[in-house]
């Protein structure tokens, strides 16, 4: 077996794994990455490319294999629908893969897993695809507006029905047209242990295209990049993988405002109760660190998360970053916690969310997500945002995150929580860059949308606690 066809059987299996334990692309990719780490640049890029493009272009394979099959993909074994899914996929995305071989490797695979009796099924139809690829019928938009945006962009139909109702059918155009858009790399630079300038030079050197971010002075966007670990810099702690519109939070947040305000009003007694900083649900400790990053020594951070497994990464993190002052901690946001009750300065609830906003990058997003989801994570939002309220001091700040672009998970739950807790507006134009401020919407709220920025779909909103009101 030559190499090329050990990295197609390598690609094969994590999808069958992926199929099989409903697990994410990014973390079945990480794993074996990071199991195989022998492999050249060229295969590891090989094989990162078909698992990500068949996740991607999941929607528009499964039509061009059911045009051509009379057993369609959902019928199929899991390991079929997946060999399949390869076949069409280099035939269709991958011109350096001639047809004739994206064939035959596909049926020596199914052949090689154990599935001879099924082999002829998968290079009948396979043939079938390649002798009418220039030919295809796909659905033609003036007369099925869904289903040719679901197939022309690869998202299923009812995505697209909630995109238009909240946006419009231009923006959603350029919603999904975005959401096939290859991003950069963007890191956020560890101003802490080196300067901008310093880890730009290094990455450069290896032979990685580096520019400056567009809206956050430490971002930097990497192009060319192979395993994340092996980036000049990453083990000294140098930077962290971050996104700019997450960095955006701290900017909006300005904790160094929030510290002085803090160091005017608290005097003699700064040396009994510092200045704190809660991040609800922290992993994997992008937020918490960029606040350490800002506030140095000068603050108690407590990064909390679910499970073990998240606070073990977030707290890797912070050892790697040299940030000694963040706690980590395993709580349950849903869960009360009076411990904390009016303890902390800043309080950070980036929610989980549908994260419509990242599609681009975690493309399987768009088929986990289920509709009736939608309303489950908008209560469950309410829920942490309830505890959260909870946990802000008099004078303190709650700064409300998402990755997605749902108005029902963000501005309208953002009006919810003002109708209901002790808190106001905090105007943000300020602190968003000159670039963002049109985005702006109700004064304290900033709503991102992929395609009208150079980074994800992101939604913030900042509030303060009135100074008179004590607890619930």
């Amino acid at each position: 077996m030559s190499e090329r066809e050990n990295t197609r059987l390598l690609a094969l299996e994590t999808l069958v794994e992926i199929e099989k334990k409903n697990i994410f692309v990014k973390d079945a990719l990480h794993k074996l990455l990071f199991q195989k780490q022998f492999l050249s640049k060229q295969d590891r890029a090989f094989i990162t490319r078909i698992v990500e493009g068949v996740t991607e272009y999941q929607v528009r394979l499964d039509y061009v294999i059911n045009c051509y099959s009379k057993t369609k993909v959902n019928k199929c074994k899991p390991l079929i629908r997946c060999v399949l899914r390869m076949g069409v996929y280099q035939m269709l995305y991958m011109d350096s893969v001639p047809n004739e071989a994206a064939c035959n490797e596909c049926v020596k695979l199914t052949k090689k897993k154990g599935f001879q009796n099924l082999s002829g099924f998968v290079n009948g139809v396979l043939r079938n695809v390649e002798r009418h690829i220039d030919e295809i019928s796909y659905p033609e938009e003036e007369n099925n507006e869904l289903s040719y945006l679901s197939i022309t962009y690869s998202m299923p139909e009812w995505i697209i029905k909630r995109m238009i109702k909240w946006y419009g059918k231009d923006r959603t155009r350029q919603i999904l047209k975005a959401s096939l858009e290859t991003k950069d790399l963007t890191i956020r630079v560890n101003t802490k242990k080196v300067t901008k300038e310093e880890l730009a030079g290094k990455i450069a050197k290896k032979g990685i295209k580096v520019e400056n971010g567009y809206y956050v002075s430490e971002a930097l966007h990497l192009n060319g990049i192979n395993y994340v670990k092996r980036i000049p810099g990453f083990k000294e702690g140098e930077f962290f993988v971050q996104d700019e519109s997450s960095m955006l939070l701290c900017k909006i947040g300005n904790p160094e405002k929030e510290f002085n305000r803090w160091e005017e009003k608290n005097g003699d007694q700064k040396e009994t109760e510092g200045f704190r900083v809660l991040d609800l649900c922290a992993a994997p400790g992008g937020k918490c660190t960029h606040f350490a990053q800002v506030l140095g020594g000068r603050a108690e951070i407590e990064a909390r998360d679910l499970t073990e497994k998240k606070t073990v990464l977030i707290h890797e993190n912070i050892k790697r970053l040299g940030f000694g002052n963040v706690k980590t901690v395993v709580w349950d946001a849903l869960v009360p916690d009076s411990g904390k009750k009016e303890w902390a300065d800043i309080v950070i609830a980036d929610l989980p969310c549908s994260g419509f906003g990242i599609i681009s990058k975690k493309n399987d997003i768009k088929y986990r997500i289920k509709e009736q989801q939608l309303t489950e994570l908008a209560n469950l939002q309410r829920t942490i945002l309830t505890n959260a309220a909870s946990y802000v001091k008099p004078g303190g700040i709650l700064l409300y995150s998402t990755c997605t672009i749902n108005p029902d998970e963000n501005e309208e739950n953002a009006s919810w929580f003002l109708s209901h807790f002790p808190f106001e507006k905090e105007r943000i134009e300020g602190q968003v860059p000159e670039a963002l401020k049109k985005y702006i919407i109700k004064e304290n709220m900033l709503q991102l949308l992929p395609g009208d920025v150079m980074c994800d779909g992101f939604f913030i909103a900042k509030f303060k606690k009135r100074e008179l009101e004590n607890g619930y």
